[in-house]
């Protein structure tokens, strides 16, 4: 049998708690339930893991495992339907698949107690794996079925290493998990934490639910990570950092916080000695990649910060990439966080590092005088009305204005603005001035209320929600 790696994310020191029960793991014994659960992947036939991953102790000590014992590891939400997952399973062909209670057909179940329940192909698979590949995240924003991004082991390494670095994680440092495990900035907080030693927190009610604040408060949570969405539900809860004196540090990413909710939580925590965190990732680059430090928010409205240590960012315009400050163009980052590509198939897990470190994020953006990053908009949130070209990030931050929290989404001619909680007058004077403000006839813009913008589970807007209710 197969010896268990060394290069694993656990430090001596890590500690993961049960909130619900209390109950700890640390040190000897956390390490024996990870090695118990390696040893119990290297029993099993070789090929992928495909895991229903909750927020649980058990479901981080798989996870973990799974790397240690050097096999390849598929984080699913562990509410996908049966038929998606029917579908993942027929195109990446794992070997083994573990949690949840059911199976998809043609797969029967597996006596390894350290994994929980778990099941095999009832015919064998000789897929074929990459030595360097490692984790297997859906696509930031995938419904349905999604296409996987492949991360090697020494990607989700490095990231952990430069997040802690870059927000100054030590062992003393506890977090929760007010992310899924699935999500790439949700497990980015694990990783990071479990790297320096520090406490992680399972609780897997989410931050509107009281034991959540129960949690915080009972064991000494110091940081919190949250999505846009989250902080705006954050705004509607009246979050007093006050009220929970070991919390000092807030961090966001998932997406644009609006700048007058960036400076009211930088206020928020400025006033008890805390701090606020602006960040920037994507799956893509295995989680973050670029951090402002605190200091700098007053100074940098808008900014995401430089990159995360071992990172570089430039801009790519026709004329090439340059690191000049303020010229305007596509996101361009380099690293070693940086994913091996993607997977569509079991045949895909084969290949080899295609991009070699180098990610076109899709996304634009321009540096400033400190290689600080300020992002505009997405290559492809454009829509299109009588033949003009618009930018739909720029058509929300325009909305933001008047409506609060907005969504746009490109229809036939259309720009169709959801803001959350309009009434019917606020939408026609919106979109009249919408259309005034982007010069189009007043058809080519409508707004509509919402009661709540739809949400994907890792926080974000889901737009693909939105275009089918147009």
């Amino acid at each position: 049998m197969a010896a268990l790696r060394a290069d694993t994310l656990l430090h001596p020191g890590a500690r993961l708690i049960d909130a619900a029960t209390g109950a700890g793991l640390a040190g000897a014994a956390l390490r024996a339930r990870v090695d118990e659960a390696a040893t119990a992947f290297l029993c099993a036939p070789t090929g992928l893991v495909m895991a229903r991953t909750p927020i649980s102790v058990d479901a981080a000590v798989r996870y973990l495992g799974a790397m240690a014992a050097g096999r390849p590891i598929a984080l699913l939400d562990p509410a996908l339907p049966a038929a998606t997952v029917h579908d993942l399973a027929a195109r990446y062909e794992p070997a083994i698949l573990v949690g949840g209670s059911t199976a998809p057909e043609g797969y029967r179940p597996v006596d390894l107690p350290a994994l929980g329940p778990a099941w095999t192909p009832e015919r064998a698979v000789e897929t074929e794996m990459h030595p360097d590949l490692g984790l297997l995240l859906a696509t930031s924003g995938s419904t349905g079925s999604p296409k996987l991004v492949r991360l090697a082991r020494t990607a989700v390494l490095a990231n952990a290493r430069s997040i802690a670095a870059a927000l100054g994680i030590d062992g003393d440092e506890v977090a929760p998990t007010s992310l899924p495990l699935f999500y790439s900035y949700g497990l980015s907080v694990l990783n990071s934490h479990l790297v320096a030693g520090a406490t992680v927190v399972f609780e897997s009610g989410g931050i509107v639910e009281r034991p959540f604040w129960a949690a915080v408060d009972e064991h000494g949570i110091t940081s919190l990570a949250a999505v846009p969405a989250q902080y705006a539900m954050l705004r509607r809860l009246r979050f007093d950092p006050a009220r929970h004196p070991t919390l000092r540090t807030l961090t966001q990413a998932g997406g644009r916080l609006r700048a007058e909710l960036v400076a009211e939580f930088a206020g928020r925590m400025d006033s008890v000695g805390g701090r606020l965190h602006v960040m920037y990732g994507q799956t893509e680059a295995t989680a973050r990649m670029t951090a402002l430090p605190p200091g700098l928010l007053a100074g940098k409205p808008g900014s995401v910060g430089p990159a995360v240590p071992d990172g570089r960012i430039s801009i790519r315009t026709d004329g090439g990439e340059t690191t000049t400050p303020q010229v305007s163009g596509e996101v361009v980052y380099r690293g070693p966080n940086v994913m091996m590509g993607y997977a569509e198939s079991a045949a895909d897990l084969a290949r080899g590092d295609d991009l070699g470190g180098v990610l076109a994020t899709g996304d634009l953006g321009h540096l400033d005088d400190d290689a600080c990053l300020y992002l505009t908009g997405r290559l492809k949130r454009i829509g299109k009305v009588f033949g003009t070209r618009l930018n739909l990030d720029d058509v929300e931050r325009m909305a933001m204005d008047g409506l609060g929290t907005v969504a746009a989404v490109g229809a036939d001619d259309r720009v169709i603005v959801w803001a959350e909680g309009a009434t019917a007058a606020a939408c026609t004077s919106a979109a009249s001035a919408l259309a005034g403000e982007l010069r189009l006839h007043h058809s080519g813009v409508e707004v509509r209320g919402i009661d709540r913008l739809p949400l994907l589970p890792n926080g974000k807007v889901d737009y693909r929600a939105l275009e089918v209710l147009t």
